[in-house]
């Protein structure tokens, strides 16, 4: 079978065994993060984590508890959410600052275009009244027409002898 290598279609894909990932993915998890992060339901839940923590630890009895007074594995965990929490807002923030960097971009365009075709209207308001400044008014043809009619009545009112 003759293989096409036209540029009219498309190539048959090829198996990988590389793992096929979308590299957007773990930006989109990043917003995701962040926006629950920035939350009510985020803090209420940290706050019913950290005080059973403290409660189950402080009253349980003393065979049963896994984490004693300074609640040191408790810091370590907060210290550890905290710690993946940074980055994944910082790239979750320069990803919506890329974002509104398009949008502005696109905006300016707009913005462009808009004063561009605001001069042109303008220069083509500005060609028109010129042109009607060129174009008999109805005012005008009324006076030209009245004095043709005057000129007409003086003609046809003189003797005939001032003709000849």
């Amino acid at each position: 079978m003759a293989r096409n290598n036209g540029l009219d279609t498309p190539r048959e894909t090829r198996r990988s065994l590389r793992a096929n990932y979308d590299p957007e993915a773990f930006g989109r998890l990043s917003e995701k993060f962040a926006r629950f992060l920035g939350t009510a339901r985020f803090l209420v839940y940290m706050t019913v984590f950290v005080l059973s923590w403290v409660i189950w630890n402080a009253l349980a009895p003393r065979d049963l508890r896994f984490d004693d007074y300074p609640f040191i594995f408790l810091t370590l965990i907060l210290s550890l959410q905290a710690s993946y929490a940074a980055p994944l807002i910082l790239l979750a923030q320069n990803r919506q600052a890329d974002r509104d960097r398009i949008s502005l971009n696109e905006d300016r365009a707009q913005n462009a275009r808009s004063i561009a075709d605001t001069e042109y209207l303008t220069r083509e308001l500005a060609s028109l009244r010129i042109a009607l400044g060129d174009v008999a008014t109805r005012d005008y043809l009324r006076n030209e027409l009245g004095d043709l009619a005057k000129e007409i009545v003086e003609e046809l009112r003189k003797p005939e002898s001032d003709t000849k």
